[in-house]
């Protein structure tokens, strides 16, 4: 079954591809030792690891020529193919490469 949605807005919203990092903690502690990570809030964590995910993320995209935003945003996840939305979204890190 397939379906398309379509918008109340006149606007025509460019496709997005969204990513949600499960284990931050494992991977500071992979990277750094389980005795730091120990020692590191796991907002700390997950905010590291999205940091040099959307570092890493245009580093490859630039080089295939691709040009576009990323962001890291709080207030939405996503749970069994649905997008969950909170009542306020707000953007941690914005860049356009």
């Amino acid at each position: 079954m397939s379906w398309e949605f379509k918008s109340p807005h006149p606007h025509d919203f460019p496709p997005m591809i969204v990513i949600k990092i499960s284990n931050a903690s494992d991977v500071i502690a992979a990277k750094m030792g389980r005795l730091f990570e120990s020692f590191t809030p796991d907002q700390f964590d997950r905010d590291k690891v999205e940091d040099v995910l959307i570092t890493k993320l245009i580093e490859q995209l630039a080089l295939e020529g691709i040009s576009g935003e990323v962001a890291a945003v709080r207030g939405m996840t996503m749970e069994a193919k649905q997008l969950l939305i909170e009542e306020r979204l707000h953007v941690r890190h914005h860049e356009f490469f």
